[in-house]
């Protein structure tokens, strides 16, 4: 067992920083406004580090096409997007470079924890094994998470429509019904 790094756990220690300053003008239907502007055109960080990333870019393919729900522009740099989608794996290495991205980006952002990775370090987090980081959120603020391993690109158009819930304060897609279990008898012929 290695024994923890001081540097990095200090480093690691100071929270991420997220300064919002209150408008200056605070009128609630002009708020509302951009409020539903924003959710209707998220703009998502690319940040694929595992095989949540392959779901992650197939979500914006034809079949489910994540752009008729507002967030099709998948930006390179952090300075222009306000959704960091976390897919995959994160290391005690990468964590300080995916803390000054969440600083980079601009008020208000959101982050998606997406895999079981993401969320808690997945299969790669056992005793013994010191560099695997147990969840993102011990370094930023996770907004949503959607587990699976990997989640569905459904599972992450779910998560897209929470955060844009909780940008507006309700649901603008319809929810999917339930399937009805079928049983033995049900299915066979």
């Amino acid at each position: 067992m290695v024994p923890e790094n001081d540097t990095w756990a200090e480093e690691m220690a100071r929270p991420a920083q997220s300064l919002v300053q209150p408008p200056l003008l605070n009128i609630k239907p002009l708020n509302y406004v951009f409020d539903v502007s924003r959710a209707m055109s998220i703009w998502p960080l690319t940040f694929g580090l595992a095989c949540c990333a392959i779901e992650m870019m197939s979500a914006s393919m034809a079949r489910w096409d994540v752009a008729r729900f507002g967030a099709e522009v998948f930006r390179p740099s952090a300075r222009q997007a306000d959704l960091m989608l976390v897919a995959g794996t994160v290391v005690r290495k990468l964590a300080p470079a995916v803390r000054r991205l969440y600083e980079q980006m601009p008020a208000p952002k959101f982050v998606l924890a997406m895999g079981n990775c993401a969320i808690s370090g997945g299969p790669f987090k056992f005793e013994g094994n010191y560099s695997v980081l147990e969840g993102v959120d011990r370094i930023v603020p996770v907004d949503v998470y959607v587990p699976g391993c990997p989640p569905r690109p459904e599972a992450l158009l779910e998560g897209i429509f929470a955060i844009q819930k909780k940008l507006t304060g309700r649901r603008f897609w319809p929810a999917a019904r339930p399937v009805a279990a079928e049983g033995p008898e049900d299915g066979a012929k």
